[in-house]
């Protein structure tokens, strides 16, 4: 087999973490799984050549039994701890690790006392009430534990856009390569950039007739070959959602055509659209962008002239809300910021977590005092080296459970902006929860909402709120809501990019990268802007640095 990417690997590395931790072992032992797989994630050089150099042990938290594993994983895709592993404990139970309030101890509970080993076993098990009674899951445990079942098993089969992205483009490269193939492009959920892919597929272009059905990864890619003349027709309908191709053809008819995978007829005459812009010109629209084919409003505003110029990563001119060393970052404060200017960004927003945040080593204000000193100096080292390029101060404060944030106003009136945060009680109710948050978005020295429903796709739903009047109070008190653009988070949905528009409500799009590998996160937060359909004017971070200060200071931060 081929070699496998640093990303594979890291897979790999956090499945035997688990494994452990399902078997019992300790966690100083399963940690340093997963703080490998962090580490190979942040890798900006190729695996192979880590490797070959010999500087994989010297790497954080790689020491030489990690290096041996990591290697033979690379080369082979196997090790025999990894298969050992996989024979002593099922995946079922490996899937159960998915669920929100089922650690370790309680699988290993359920496993035991009730013979529980997969999913499908949980639910059945909760549908019989065969876990009343049992230790440690009384009504409310029950009831949530039903509640983030449903979502795990519906999200299951899904992958999240960057390994959806992965899979394809090993596929991609598959198939491009065959003599018969005159072009080939993704298709289906990728194509519209969707932060959740349930199917895979390309569509290619042959006179041949032996292009493969699936290719990729595991043959998890469904490939659709059509004839050169057909490529257009074809991908416009694996592209878009079927709310948008119903859209489109009944469009087709009230203009007396007809439309459908056969093609654009006219009466019996099929009309010449060898591109998708041919169809969309025939229909009478402008070109739609395949991120916007969802049904979702984009028709109407091609009709009235209102689709936004797509936003573009390059639009973006500075990164907020990122984490160094000084709270839960694997960083230094010079590192993350030479990493973004590396990136062409000419400003960094660091927002490291609150105190409250034990769990991240929030920062108590001798702490604050010190990461202060130390951007005032690196800021002055790069205005005397006539650098274009500055690091604002910021915090991520949490939200309290009654909605207070986490610091007097004395300390939050140092920072130049404030990211205030839900990181606990996710279970309350919606009204109490939504309280919580409005009294949070009206606080002062609140700047951004941070990943203001708190989901983790394929994981957590969510926060119970109404989010119609949160985005609200967003606009009341000028609160900039934010997009998180975590592959896992991606939050505000892009869902609600509209309604956020229509009230004027800026957007940031933010990394929460905690490691300088993470900070190109940012582009898939840039994807969902743009396919929410946001606007440049909306975006908070596409200011340029001056105009970024100008607009903490008027809200009231220093922005020194």
């Amino acid at each position: 087999m081929s070699e496998l990417d640093a990303f594979t690997v890291a897979m790999l590395l956090e499945e035997l973490g688990a494994r452990l931790e399902l078997k019992g072992e300790s966690s100083f032992k399963v940690r340093a799984y997963y703080r490998a797989a962090e580490t190979l994630r942040e890798l900006e050089e190729a695996l192979a050549q880590v490797i070959e150099s010999g500087q994989l042990s010297e790497l954080p938290g790689i020491g030489e039994a990690l290096t041996e594993k990591i290697t033979a994983l690379h080369r082979t895709g196997a090790h025999p701890t990894l298969d050992r592993l996989r024979t002593e404990v099922s995946d079922g139970l490996l899937d159960l690790m998915r669920v929100p309030g089922l650690g370790p101890k309680r699988i290993r509970q359920l496993h035991s006392e009730l013979g529980i080993q997969d999913l499908e076993g949980l639910a059945v098990a909760l549908k019989e009430g065969r876990l009343d009674g049992i230790k440690g899951f009384g009504g409310k445990t029950l009831e949530r534990l039903d509640e983030s079942l449903a979502y795990v098993r519906q999200s299951a089969q899904q992958l999240l856009l960057p390994e959806a992205d992965d899979v394809i483009e090993s596929a991609f490269q598959e198939i491009q390569h065959r003599p018969d193939v005159i072009e080939v492009c993704s298709a289906a959920e990728t194509r519209r950039r969707c932060e959740l892919v349930t199917r895979l597929a390309l569509v290619a272009s042959s006179r041949e007739t032996t292009v493969p059905e699936k290719a990729g990864r595991n043959q998890l890619v469904e490939v659709v070959t059509v004839p050169p003349a057909d490529f257009g027709l074809a991908l416009l309908y694996e592209t878009g959602s079927p709310g948008h191709l119903a859209a489109l053809e009944a469009r087709a008819q009230e203009r007396g055509l007809k439309l459908s995978r056969e093609g654009l007829l006219r009466g019996q005459e099929r009309l010449p659209t060898d591109d998708e812009k041919g169809v969309y010109q025939a229909l009478g629209l402008p070109w739609i962008e395949p991120d916007w084919r969802e049904d979702n409003g984009e028709l109407e505003e091609a009709d009235q002239g209102r689709l936004p110029v797509p936003l573009q990563a390059g639009d973006l001119q500075g990164l907020l809300h990122c984490h160094t060393r000084f709270s839960d970052g694997m960083n230094t404060l010079e590192e993350m910021a030479e990493a973004t200017r590396a990136l062409g960004m000419t400003y960094l927003g660091i927002a490291d977590h609150s105190q409250s945040a034990f769990y991240a080593r929030g920062m108590n204000e001798e702490t604050i005092r010190k990461q202060h000193k130390r951007i005032d100096e690196l800021n002055a080292q790069y205005a005397d080296r006539g650098v274009d390029f500055r690091i604002f101060k910021g915090i991520e404060s949490d939200i309290r459970e009654d909605g207070s944030l986490d610091y007097s106003d004395d300390v939050m009136a140092q920072f130049d902006f404030v990211v205030a945060s839900v990181h606990s009680a996710f279970q309350m109710e919606t009204e109490p929860q939504t309280e919580r948050v409005l009294k949070a978005v009206a606080h002062p020295a609140t700047t951004i909402l941070g990943h203001p429903t708190g989901r983790l796709l394929r994981r957590r739903k969510g926060l119970k709120l109404d989010l119609e009047r949160v985005l609200e109070g967003c606009a009341k008190h000028g609160v900039v809501v934010e997009l998180n653009a975590h592959p896992e988070r991606l939050d505000l949905d892009w869902r609600w990019h509209a309604q956020a528009v229509r009230m004027g409500v800026k957007l940031s799009i933010n990394p929460d990268s905690h490691a300088t590998g993470e900070l190109g996160q940012y582009c898939f937060g840039v994807e969902m802007a743009r396919k929410g359909r946001v606007p440049v004017d909306l975006v908070l971070n596409s200011r340029n640095g001056e105009e970024l200060a100008a607009y903490f200071a008027a809200r009231g931060h220093c922005a020194t």
